[in-house]
């Protein structure tokens, strides 16, 4: 190879010489070149339109946004009721941002809740009764129908230059308690599979991606004692056990999503590769990942807050957002992460133990130092 290039070099034109050396390093541009919708942030409230293109103009590429299927159908058979979520899809339509729904909090009349650990978790999915199954499809499918192709929410906004939502994420944090009290790896399968069925019946070209696993909850690993309910499951346990019961689910999905909550970026690799082993022993070791959850608080411990291990101050927030993007972004081809959602747009006081800094932006969208890093990366 050496020879040819040397007497290509004395033989052609300087121009021709140039533009195959260029071509020669295509290919290693490319595989450097990050995915289409890499850079995201979970909304937990609806940027207006000013808001949302602050966001784009930052680099944020998709915005993850919550289906509360209690707020869209407060009784069986009711209308439904899109009021809490079309501001979202609005917002990111109007900025150019993609749209990335993941659908939460199933209604009393729908599964019966019970107390863990001082709040209140579905029994289960909804998949044990005819009547559940029947609930959740309609809910899909009205779903699809109002945001899919052709959806009622496009014709409503003739304005809006439509971008329907073909990619729906199914449930959220199914590994552990407060989002499912019992939490079943053959269960959450069955989930799968058949949502599967009911978005594809609606959208021909509909696509799944699995509900974001808490990477390493607490007691994950710990078998309970006789007569005790598993309330947690680590990620990669969760996964085997899930391919393991549900025949053909491995067909279903595009992508396994994540939320590798750690103390710190530096623990990442340990908890990723993990769950690249998991796959690989499932014998899917080519399934993307998307991390539709990353995050730290830029609060300070302190022993009023029990030195919560998520909180890092003002700075320490946006250190181990650098730690953690500059990782990922090295690893993305390796570990295949398609996409990386940081944990959360503003301040959500009240809603976990982090929330109420775990925003890029305070209330009023005043920017912390963290939305600063984040824009390093994304743009």
């Amino acid at each position: 190879m050496a020879c040819c290039w040397e007497t290509l070099k004395r033989n052609a034109p300087l121009s021709l010489v140039l533009t195959l050396f260029a071509l020669a390093l295509l290919p290693a541009a490319a595989s450097a070149a990050l995915p289409r919708d890499f850079w995201g942030v979970v909304a937990n409230e609806a940027p207006d339109a000013g808001q949302a293109q602050t966001l784009r103009q930052g680099g944020v590429e998709s915005l993850r946004v919550p289906i509360n299927w209690s707020a869209v159908q407060s009784a069986p058979g009711a209308e439904p009721d899109w009021s809490s979520v079309d501001p979202f899809v609005r917002g990111a339509t109007v900025a150019g941002i993609s749209i990335l729904p993941f659908f939460v909090g199933p209604p009393p009349w729908a599964i019966n809740y019970e107390g863990v650990g001082g709040a209140r978790a579905p029994v289960s999915l909804p998949v044990r009764t005819a009547a559940q199954r029947s609930a959740w499809r309609e809910l899909l499918r009205l779903a699809v129908f109002r945001y899919g192709p052709g959806g009622s929410f496009w014709a409503e906004n003739p304005l809006l230059a439509a971008r329907p939502i073909r990619i729906w994420q199914i449930w959220n944090e199914e590994n552990y308690k407060y989002f499912a009290a019992r939490p079943s790896p053959a269960q959450y399968g069955k989930l799968v599979v058949e949502s599967f069925r009911d978005l594809r019946s609606a959208d021909r070209g509909a696509r799944m991606v699995l509900g974001g696993l808490f990477i390493q909850p607490k007691g994950g690993n710990v078998k309970p004692a006789p007569g005790r309910i598993k309330r947690a499951w680590f990620a990669a346990d969760f996964l085997e056990r899930m391919y393991r019961t549900t025949p053909g689910v491995r067909g279903k999905f595009m992508a396994v999503t994540l939320h590798p909550y750690s103390k710190y970026h530096g623990r990442l690799t340990e908890e990723i590769e993990e769950v690249r082993a998991a796959l690989k022993k499932s014998r899917d070791p080519g399934r993307a990942l998307w991390l539709t959850e990353l995050g730290w608080s830029s609060g300070r411990p302190s022993a009023a807050n029990g030195h919560n291990q998520f909180e890092k101050g003002i700075r320490g927030q946006a250190r181990e957002l650098t730690g953690a993007f500059k990782l990922l972004r090295s690893k993305a081809a390796a570990w295949r992460i398609k996409r990386v959602y940081w944990f959360s747009f503003t301040d959500e006081p009240g809603s976990c133990n982090f929330c109420d800094g775990s925003g890029l932006f305070e209330k009023g969208l005043v920017p912390k130092p963290a939305w600063s890093a984040y824009k390093r990366f994304a743009r």
